[in-house]
C-alpha cells in the first residue's frame, strides 16, 4: 500500500486534513491540538493520535540510527562517550523535528478512514 502523496503533504505542513490551510497545532513550538481548525472549524480535539506517533518515530529511529552506530564503530571505533553525544543528540534533534508532522500525518489519515468521528 502506497502512502497518499497528499496526507504527506499535509502532515508535513502541519494543517487541517479538511481544508489543507487551517493551523492544528496552538503555536509554532506546541504539539498540543488547537480544538478546531481556525480555518474551517473542524473539530480537532476528536482526533486522537495517542502514543502513536512516538512509537513509530521510535521504530524509524531504531531502523536508522542502530545500523548507523554499528557502521561508525566498526570503522571508527571512537570512545563510548562519543557514541553516547553523537547518537544521543541525533535521536533527540529527529524526534524533536518530527514529531509534530508525524502527528499530523495521524491526524490526517485518522480524518481520511475515519471522516464520522470528527462530526
Amino acid at each position: 500500500m502506497k502512502p497518499d502523496k497528499d496526507l504527506l503533504a499535509v502532515g508535513w505542513r502541519c494543517v487541517c486534513p479538511a481544508c489543507k490551510t487551517g493551523e492544528i497545532y496552538k503555536s509554532s513550538y506546541s504539539i498540543n491540538l488547537r480544538a478546531r481548525c481556525d480555518n474551517c472549524e473542524l473539530d480537532l480535539s476528536k482526533g486522537d493520535a495517542a502514543d502513536g506517533p512516538a512509537v513509530f518515530l521510535i521504530f524509524i529511529l531504531g531502523f536508522m540510527l542502530v545500523p548507523l552506530a554499528l557502521l561508525v564503530e566498526f570503522s571508527f571505533s571512537p570512545p563510548l562517550w562519543l557514541h553516547v553525544i553523537l547518537w544521543g543528540f541525533t535521536a533527540l534533534l529527529i524526534t524533536i523535528g518530527a514529531l509534530r508532522p508525524v502527528k499530523a500525518y495521524v491526524l490526517a489519515l485518522q480524518y481520511k478512514h475515519r471522516a464520522d468521528m470528527f462530526q
